[in-house]
């Protein structure tokens, strides 16, 4: 159902040209509003390097979307009246339907198709949120939330940078990642913010694996100058490599450089210039320690007992031994063992070598090849059983984070039967599904008729908003827009289009 709305900063308005009606013939014209992201494929494969380089440290650097959290918007929802269809139901197939698991556990079996979406948004920060590959004419496309695509913050077109990775786990992309093409949405969205319109199609190149080409060693200069994937290593070498080194650079060594350091070998007690320290073990090397000088080890000398907090307690990994004791206090005691050495100060040299990484840039093949695509489905009826899947992050508004981002987690139940909105979000008609998932599972897919066996089903919604039902600070209902037939006119006109790859 199309609303006559007022862009953000009421800029229209500002203008006059409400009055000449050009918002409504806007509005006309199309409903669906298309915006590039990477408009070439050198943008594609610079976007690619980004984000694959340095083994991944920009995907684990990022952090989850906040817009609702970082306010404490996290409101109540109001119910609405029952949903009316704009048309006929339908739906579209998923594809690369898995074997039917002959198992009969009765545990959720996580989609191969879902994962993170990353961007960087108009303040330079790294964020990411949830998504999903979806079916598509040529299996190039992804479901997720309108507000993960659309820098509504800064009313900045789309996100920069983005990309969507199927599986990630702590900085690895195990089947890939996809750099975004062209971002499909509502036109109500793309201009006017609305959040009954928060959903994005977005279509990617093949996938792509960074660092999998051949390293070439270069010269400190040659590795400076250029501006592709890069490394450098060092290793040891010998003095009289590391004086050659000086004499090749004028006394000089900006490849080579030497460390000092002291060395401690055990010895007996009785060894001339012997030195006798503690050393901290653990409780069964303690235990184990030998009563005479054998192997320059004394008998057990030392413990030390020490209080902590419970927090210090849970968090120790070190060779001590944890104990609560009879009062309840949170001890840790530390075991030491006598050794006699001998010191002796020696020098190391290395030689950093410097490599440019050429061709590292490999061809995965298309993401529906690689992890399926969901279906789609719309004008369905509301209150029906689905499952979400996403990953949560953010803390609750009272500030207790029960989730990491880590993996993947899951809800399931009914939606409403009728239809949800917020005043303060601007919302008429979201449907809502009772679940505790926070921030960072933004996006993440509402999935109707889902097959734990195939691990497909069909997408009928993506999390647009976090609420609070009954006011503990809490986040117990998410929100989705309801897909009606103006979301299926986004999605058709997305799923057409062809990607390709970034790889000559």
């Amino acid at each position: 159902m199309k609303r006559i709305l007022i862009p953000a900063g009421g800029a229209v308005l500002a203008t006059g040209l409400l009055a000449a009606g050009l918002v409504g013939s806007a509005q006309a014209a199309s409903d669906i509003a298309s915006d590039p992201l990477a408009n070439s494929v050198a943008d594609a494969k610079a976007v690619a390097d980004f984000w694959g380089k340095a083994n991944g440290a920009a995907l684990k650097s990022a952090t989850a979307v906040n817009y609702w959290n970082d306010g404490k918007d996290v409101a109540k929802l109001q119910s609405k009246g029952g949903y009316t269809p704009d048309g006929k139901a339908g739906s579209v197939q998923p594809i690369g339907e898995e074997k039917k698991s002959s198992s009969k556990t009765k545990n959720v079996n996580l989609p191969r198709t879902i994962g993170k979406v990353f961007f960087e948004n108009a303040k330079g920060e790294l964020k990411w949120c949830s998504a999903t590959s979806i079916q598509g004419n040529y299996k190039n496309l992804v479901a997720t939330a309108g507000h993960c695509v659309y820098d509504t913050a800064s009313n900045a077109a789309t996100l920069r940078k983005w990309v969507f990775v199927p599986g990630y786990y702590q900085g690895k992309a195990p089947w890939g990642i996809y750099v975004g093409k062209t971002a499909y949405t509502h036109y109500d969205f793309d201009v006017y913010e609305d959040y009954d319109r928060d959903y994005a199609f977005v279509t990617v190149y093949n996938g792509i694996q960074v660092g999998g080409g051949a390293a070439k060693q270069v010269s400190k200069a040659e590795f400076d100058k250029y501006q592709g994937v890069k490394d450098a290593k060092d290793v040891s070498i010998t003095e009289a490599e590391y004086n050659k080194c000086k004499d090749l650079n004028g006394g000089e060594t900006p490849d080579c450089w030497a460390k000092a350091s002291t060395t401690e070998d055990l010895v007996g007690p009785n060894y001339p210039g012997a030195v006798m320290v503690l050393k901290e073990v653990s409780k069964e090397k303690y235990d184990e320690a030998p009563t005479g000088h054998k192997n320059g080890a004394q008998a057990p000398t030392k413990t030390a007992v020490e209080h902590v907090t419970e927090s210090q307690y849970k968090a120790y990994t070190g060779p001590g031994y944890r104990k609560i004791d009879a009062k309840g206090n949170f001890t840790i005691t530390h075991y030491f063992v006598k050794y006699f050495v001998k010191k002796t100060a020696k020098v190391d040299y290395f030689k950093t070598n410097f490599y440019i990484i050429e061709g590292h840039i490999k061809d995965l093949g298309k993401l529906g090849d690689n992890v399926g695509g969901q279906g789609f489905a719309w004008n369905q009826k509301t209150g029906q059983k689905v499952f979400v899947f996403g990953y949560p992050s953010a803390p609750h508004p009272d500030g207790h984070k029960a989730y990491t981002g880590v993996t993947p987690k899951w809800c399931y139940g009914k939606t409403s039967a009728k239809t949800v909105g917020s005043a303060k979000k601007k919302i008429e008609e979201h449907i809502a599904l009772k679940c505790s998932m926070t921030e960072g599972s933004n996006g993440a897919p509402w999935l109707m008729k889902y097959s734990n066996a195939k691990r497909l089903g069909y997408v009928n919604g993506v999390t647009s908003t976090f609420n609070d039902q009954d006011g503990n600070k809490r986040v117990d209902y998410i929100s989705s827009p309801y897909f009606d037939g103006e979301a299926a006119a986004v999605y058709n006109a997305a799923k057409k289009n062809w990607s390709g790859s970034i790889v000559k």
